[in-house]
């Protein structure tokens, strides 16, 4: 019985985005606030344009957010904000896992000293992603393979402040 080999061709891209889960749960307070504010002004409260700056808000805004992420190619990362940036692999020098409230997001160093956090993968105890670890060691992998031959550490710029003065006296020795 012959078996065909056959090599497994990496994606060009990957794409990481909020997971439906995560788009659903950001829109549960907005709902349960608009859902509030119509019954209130079902009972006589005051009517006017608010209810649409909150559907606006409460409901427009996470599901905009799902265009946020990061998309993985070749040479760069591409992050997706409000604004999209461009981060070379040649530029990075770290990949880490980062806490904020309780919710771990994955962060970018870059060599000038910028980090970014991106907003997709991320996950938190009611905002779980059962995938995170998956995606931070995906999005480590696709550095370590992509950043080049020529890419050499760059070390961390340097404090305004360094610590005490150390002197060179003998520490132990009484004071003259």
């Amino acid at each position: 019985m012959e078996q065909s080999h056959v090599a497994a061709v990496p994606p060009a891209r990957i794409r990481y985005r909020l997971t439906p889960l995560q788009c659903a749960l950001s829109m549960l307070p907005g709902i349960i606030i608009v859902a509030s504010q119509v019954l209130f002004r079902l009972d006589g409260g005051p009517s006017g344009l608010f209810l649409v700056s909150e559907l606006l808000v409460w409901c427009v805004l996470p599901i905009a957010s799902r265009l946020f992420g990061v998309t993985l190619t070749p040479s760069a990362a591409l992050v997706h904000n409000l604004r999209r940036r461009t981060i070379p692999w040649s530029s990075v020098q770290a990949i880490q896992i980062e806490s904020l409230f309780g919710s771990r997001t994955v962060v970018i160093y870059e060599a000038g000293g910028r980090r970014t956090r991106l907003r997709a993968p991320i996950t938190a105890p009611l905002n779980w992603d059962r995938s995170f670890e998956e995606k931070f060691h995906t999005i480590g992998r696709w550095w370590l393979d992509h950043r080049g031959p020529d890419w050499v550490p760059v070390p961390p710029p340097g404090a305004w402040w360094d610590g005490p003065p150390v002197s060179k006296a003998n520490p132990y020795a009484p004071p003259a």
